[in-house]
């Protein structure tokens, strides 16, 4: 099974390799008033990917951090309520 999942993600890297290679021309974009920037498609591609990861990225770290701090309150209050275990007088006879 490993090896299904190294040969999809090589095959993944091979194609946009490609997609790259065989569209590495420029683009002209306007951004505000005249200015204009050019950039490479696949950059363009791959700018365009991380911005629209970013907040996705954000809320799943901001969900990750609140459910690590219940999980943590959770678990001293555990601790808390567990009851301690009392000393023995004698060998078997618990103290009442």
């Amino acid at each position: 099974m490993r090896f299904l999942s190294t040969l999809f993600w090589v095959l993944l890297a091979v194609l946009v390799a490609l997609f790259a290679s065989r569209n590495w021309n420029d683009v002209t974009l306007n951004l505000w008033g005249d200015i204009q920037a050019e950039v490479k498609i696949p950059i363009l591609i791959l700018m365009s990917f991380l911005l629209a990861f970013l907040p996705t990225w954000i809320v799943m770290r901001a969900r990750m951090w609140s459910h690590r701090r219940r999980l943590d309150a959770i678990e001293r209050q555990q601790v808390a309520a567990t009851p301690l275990s009392r000393p023995f007088e004698e060998e078997g006879e618990p103290v009442i």
